[in-house]
């Protein structure tokens, strides 16, 4: 029997993009959204990017209730946050209540983590909210001396928005390598390379003792005794996935809710986004990616898997994120993890645009760009056919001579 009852835990990108595959596809039963934030599904990219630049904000969502309940049919519940799941009764726990599902979306994201030791103490934030850009924002708009905890890419998208406005910003970033984990240690310093350039403060190998303050934060201790005025603190350290009200409902639970390649956890139960740790066939690994592009598709190939599990097809993507800072934007296709990275266009001590490569066996698995928009595409599309590293380089390599002679 069809499933005649979508429920999506999760009112965001995710959840949304669920819905609407869920239609698409031709779903005439109901849906029920559950939003643990009072917001409306909204974009959060420009959060930290367009919205602390300066820029006058502009509402970030994607569908006015209306729409959402008009256009979808979608059954709103905000502000009401999932406590438990009884997978035996095919029921979410909300608090006292409980829903009934027949397919059940899990997009509930994850949740920055915070340094210990500050809670109460006004100026620290973590980016991950619209509430916390709209807090972030405030502060920048006063003109706050600002120290940034983390040099990932939310963190140097905060450092860039405030050298944008002319405020002296310090990163600290306890790794020796900025984004090793995201695009390898050699790319990692190509990357950090950008913040030298733009008057932002960054240190490297050091980590935070502590934040003081009497009531609000005052200054930001390092582990090697120097200290830092501060009238704004933003955290940018990670996240962690959703998953603890999960506990005890049977699901596999390993840095997220753990998937087949179908993205499926479970009888009637899928999960996307943030919180999804799946296989993906194309790498033949698991994967979690917090990124905006996987989130977006994991969530119609799940929507549609969930309410024609007999037509349910794998999720095999190769994984794309950007980021911008200052005036300029990397992107990054692929995997970071590689037996060699080579930089096949650019030199990254003298020119704005970089384009890097990664292998792994005779495979091309990853690429990189700075100011490379016109051609990270050719790159993701590459990867997703399997190249190998000699059709990848020299295809590289052709580019560069047709550029030359232009």
């Amino acid at each position: 029997m069809s499933p005649q009852n979508l429920v999506v835990i999760g009112a965001s990108l995710a959840g949304l993009r669920a819905a609407e595959a869920a239609r698409k596809a031709g779903f005439s039963g109901t849906i029920t959204m559950v939003g643990a934030e009072h917001h409306l599904p909204y974009d959060r990219p420009p959060l930290s990017k367009a919205y602390l630049d300066g820029v006058e904000p502009k509402a970030p969502y994607f569908r006015t209730e209306e729409k959402l309940r008009d256009d979808l049919g979608v059954e709103l519940l905000l502000g009401a946050s999932a406590t438990g799941l009884d997978t035996a009764n095919k029921q979410v726990l909300l608090g006292e209540s409980r829903l009934d599902y027949d397919a059940l979306v899990i997009a509930t994201g994850a949740t920055a983590r915070r340094l210990p030791g500050v809670a109460g103490l006004a100026g620290v934030h973590t980016l991950r909210t619209l509430d916390d850009a709209m807090a972030v924002r405030g502060a920048l708009d006063a003109g706050a001396r600002t120290v940034v905890v983390g040099c990932g890419f939310i963190g140097s998208e905060v450092a860039s928005g405030a050298r944008k406005r002319g405020l002296e910003v310090t990163v600290v970033e306890a790794q020796p390598t900025p984004l090793a984990r995201a695009v390898g240690d050699e790319m990692g310093r190509v990357c950090a390379k950008l913040h030298h350039r733009h008057g932002t403060d960054l240190r490297c190998g050091v980590g935070v003792e502590r934040i003081e303050g009497e009531g609000r934060v005052e200054r930001v201790v390092l582990s090697d005794g120097t200290a830092i005025d501060a009238d704004l603190v933003v955290v940018g350290i990670g996240a962690e996935p959703n998953t603890e009200w999960l506990a005890g409902s049977g699901l596999a639970l390993d840095d997220g809710v753990v998937c087949d390649e179908y993205l499926c956890a479970g009888d009637g139960i899928y999960a996307a986004g943030d919180v999804a740790r799946w296989h993906n066939p194309l790498f033949d690994r698991a994967m979690r990616l917090e990124h905006w592009t996987s989130a977006a598709e994991q969530a119609a190939v799940a929507a549609r898997n969930a309410v024609h599990p007999a037509e349910a097809k794998p999720y095999r993507t190769v994984p794309y994120f950007w980021s911008d800072w200052y005036d300029s934007r990397i992107q990054f296709v692929g995997i970071p993890a590689a037996e060699e990275v080579r930089i096949v266009e650019g030199d990254p001590a003298r020119d704005r645009r970089v384009v890097a490569l990664y292998r792994e066996g005779d495979r091309l698995v990853g690429a990189l760009t700075i100011n490379g928009q016109n051609v990270i595409m050719k790159f993701r599309g590459l990867i997703m056919k399997g190249a190998s590293w000699a059709d990848a380089v020299a295809f590289a390599e052709q580019r560069r001579a047709v550029a030359a002679s232009a």
